[in-house]
Formats: structure tokens, sequence, C-alpha cells
């Protein structure tokens, strides 16, 4: 299958350009910047963004040698500045930086650019190109930028100081695709069906005719997961669904049905008294998340156990678990170690099988779907592992649990109902540690207060209080009035993110 390479200097848009390229229908790998790997599939080659500037000393370089593969070169800002000083270019600060919309003005013909005159690019650099390298020529410039694009055409390398990645770049799109398709002759062959056919087999030879066992949450994620190995194994897969009382209302019968209806061979275990145990008094949300997770390692130890024949775990690991937790150290030190990203316990001793550890969050839904999973359930908003633990602030206690249950499926009822869900990232209700005084039927009440979160994001990394209709929002706080015995009083909760987080704890 042909791919683009893309190498990662640490800007926080690589993930972006290979999104971008993958809806082209090109399969893309992100890798360091001082680890380039390429094959015989390697099409061509795209170096991205860095919040570091090229001349400071301790800037990330690649090996010059990658620009004698062969392969056509793209780089990004200061992609575009590493090649300029490679070539004998000058790169310098600004004296006047440039951030944000600018319109863009070809100055010559050039494949990489056709489509593109006069149109809006988002600018971010606080560097600019001074003095082109020898053999290169200007294609675009902005009216801050003399050389906002730049070409090779010996050398088969292009660069553009903008970021044709980002939304605010009118026809970002339009050049990936110039530069993928039309300069790089990549086959747009990367699609679900080919996918899921290449992961059956590559998982059918890798276990032959041992077994599989893998936590299942009832999220996409894992599902998804779950659904892979039951159509590539069918009950050499063993899908284990543990209920840790952290759950939302109703939450077992569904995630059990829609299991059921895909076919995959599960396992449930009932640990709510156990969870519930260990987190008896417990306040502090760091500490909840460790329990939680230490519990639930310790339940599935426990399940294990019954199935000596297991040599595989299953993960619903993604493409940015793994980019996040294996970046060199340096501009893309690691962000994060996640839980699913090399963090097993060490007496749990097997080998790993992660069937989405390439795609990203949107690829697992088309995926979801290529396997008959219903849209109800692949469009879920995300639910944190920790599940309603964290949107309990204080302690934790089975009568918070069923009052902030009620609330949060009247907030999901409601959103449903006004045909809002499917446009928004996550709604749901956190139960805080306050009291509030009332008057419910003539009399004094000193009940419990729920705030409302209702955001909207394209990828939880940055997010936006939704601006719901005065009506939804009406109906959302009488029914839990009314409805949910012991709350009196409803808040809707206007921060984003930053610098607040989508959840309270």
């Amino acid at each position: 299958m042909d791919k683009i390479v893309i190498l990662d200097f640490g800007s926080q848009y690589t993930q972006l350009i290979s999104r971008k390229i993958r809806e082209l229908g090109v399969y893309t790998e992100i890798l360091p910047y001082n680890k380039p790997v390429f094959d015989e599939n390697t099409k061509g080659l795209i170096l991205s963004g860095s919040p570091y500037s090229v001349y400071e000393n301790d800037a990330p370089i690649v090996d010059q040698s990658i620009f004698s593969k062969g392969l056509p070169v793209l780089g990004i800002c200061y992609g575009m500045q590493l090649i300029a000083h490679f070539f004998g270019g000058k790169v310098s600060k600004a004296h006047k930086s440039e951030y944000g919309f600018a319109t863009l003005e070809v100055v010559k013909p050039s494949k990489l650019l056709e489509g593109m005159d006069k149109t809006v690019v988002w600018m971010s650099h606080g560097d600019r190109l001074e003095k082109l390298p020898e053999g290169f020529e200007a294609i675009a410039r902005t009216s801050n930028s003399p050389f906002a694009a730049i070409e090779n055409l010996s050398k088969k390398i292009w660069a553009v100081q903008f970021h044709p990645e980002v939304y605010h770049t009118q026809k970002g799109k339009q050049l990936l695709s110039n530069f993928v398709l039309d300069i790089c002759k990549a086959k747009a062959n990367w699609n679900m069906e080919n996918f899921l056919a290449q992961q059956i087999e590559t998982i059918r030879k890798t276990v032959k005719d041992k077994r599989v066992i893998g936590a299942i949450s009832g999220g996409v994620d894992s599902t998804v997961t779950a659904a892979i190995l039951s159509k590539a194994i069918g009950d050499q897969f063993v899908g284990v669904f543990v209920n840790n009382g952290l759950l939302r209302k109703n939450e077992i019968e569904y995630v059990l049905n829609a299991l059921n209806k895909l076919k995959i061979n599960v396992r449930y275990e009932d640990a709510e008294n156990l969870f519930l145990d260990r987190l008896k008094g417990v306040i502090d949300p760091e500490q909840k998340r460790k329990i939680i997770g230490h519990t639930f390692i310790d339940v599935f130890k426990r399940i294990a156990e019954d199935y000596k024949d297991a040599e595989f775990l299953a993960q619903g690991t993604l493409y940015p678990d793994v980019i996040e937790s294996t970046s060199v150290k340096g501009p893309s030190a690691t962000i994060k170690s996640h839980h699913n990203v090399g963090g097993l316990p060490k007496d749990l001793k097997f080998k790993l099988i992660e069937p989405l550890r390439f795609l990203f969050k949107d690829e697992v839904r088309k995926l979801g779907k290529t396997l008959g999973i219903d849209d109800e359930f692949i469009n879920r908003h995300p639910f944190p592992g920790p599940g309603l633990a964290i949107r309990i602030i204080g302690e934790i206690t089975k009568e918070k649990l069923d009052i902030l249950r009620e609330a949060d499926a009247i907030v999901v009822e409601e959103i449903k109902k006004a045909n809002l869900y499917n446009d928004l990232w996550q709604a749901f209700a956190v139960l805080l540690p306050v009291s509030s005084v009332g008057v419910m039927g003539d009399k004094r009440t000193y009940e419990n207060v729920v705030a409302i979160r209702i955001i909207e994001s394209v990828d939880g990394m940055t997010a936006d209080w939704a601006k719901i209709p005065y009506e939804v929002l009406n109906n959302i706080s009488t029914r839990i009035i009314n409805e949910v015995k012991s709350i009196n009083r409803v808040v809707y909760d206007i921060s984003s993110k930053p610098p607040s987080t989508i959840e309270w704890e």
C-alpha cells in the first residue's frame, strides 16, 4: 500500500497533516524526526512544523541524506526553514511576526499550488526566509512573506511557510492533494474495507489456534476492537465487560445487547461492590483514578487465570496514543504515558494485539460502520475511563451515583429530543459537593446542586461550551429538579478548554 511519511518536529498540527491526507485515501505514518524509515511503499515525505527556530543551538535537525532518496519532499513552516537552512538559504527572526490569516499570491505556476491563487492561508511563525537557497524559486508570497512557498524541481523539493493542514487555510486540502496525488503519484487505496481485510488476515496468522482476551468498556474503541477479533477468530476471542458500579444509567443492558447483536463472545463480571468498597472515603480525584485502575487490573488478572490457553491481549490503542507515548525526547517529548501503551503489569504475560493502533478516532468510527455496528452506538459521546467517579466531586457513594445517573440520563434524553446529540462532543451532568436552599411545595429544602456540561469540539484537545437553546436548558433543569430526588438547583458550565478541562476532575 502506498504511503506518505511525515517526520514530526514537534508541531501541534502534525496529526492534522496525517488526518487530512488519509481523507484523500492515502495511508500516512508519523515518525520522530530522528528516526526516518522508508520502504518501497513510501511515495513522499513531509517535514512538519516545530516550536523551535532552525538557527537555535538545540533545534531538531534531520539527517540530510533524506533529500537524496529521490522522494518528493514537502516542508511545512519549520520544515521549510529547515530545507532552506540545509541548502544555504538564510532564516532569521522576522521584524514582524505573522500569526493568523494571510492572502496567498501565486507568483510562478507550480503543480503544488494549482487552484490556490488569491486564497486565504493560515500563518503561525515568528521567523521567515530572508534569502533563497541556490536552485530554489519563489512560487508564492504574502504581504509579509516574500517566500511564502518555494520549490526546487530538480531536487523534487517544495516548501510552504503557511499551514495547509489547518481548517483556516481555505484550500489547504487542495495543496495536500496536489502534492500527494499529483506530485508523489500515490495511489488512493487506503480505506476501511481494505484495512479490515488486512487486519483479519494478520490476526489469524498471528493467533492461529490460541485464545485472545480483551477488556470491553462499552466505548467505541474497545467495541470495534472486539468486533474485529470476533470476525477474525470467533469464540477464540473472549471480551471481558466489567461492571465497576460507575457506569451510566442502563449502560450494562445497552452494552451487552450491542455486543450480543455483533455475536461477540462476552464474559460479564459484576465487581460493583469491590470498586465501591475501595473508593469509600476517597476524595482526591487522582487517587480515585489510581484506585479504579488498580482494581480493574486485579479483576482482570483474576479472570485471566480462567483462560490458561490465552496468549494474547487485545487493546483498543489508537494512533494518537502511540504517537504521544513514543515521541523521542526533544521537540515532541512524551506528552503523556497512556495506560494501554506500554503500561501493562509485568505479571500479565500476554502478547499484544492492537488492530486500531494506526487509526485516528474518526477512522475507528468508519471502521465500526464497516463492521455493521449501529450508528447510534458508533456516534456515542466519549465517556471517561473512571466513569461517574470523576463526575461526583468528593466521596463516592451508591446514593450519589444513583442520583447522578438519573440526572445524566435526563441531559442526554433532552439533547437527543432536540436533535443536537450528534452535533456535540459531550453532554453530561456533574454532582457538586455543595447543598443549596430551595422551596418545593411551600417547604424549605436544602438539597444537592448539579452542573450541566455541554461542549462542542473537533478532537477533544480544545473545546467550547455549547450555546444550547434556552428552551432545551429549561427542559433539562425542570425535569432534573422535578424527577430526581435530592436535587433542587441546576447550573450550566460556560467554561472553555483551555483554561478549563472537559471533565471536572
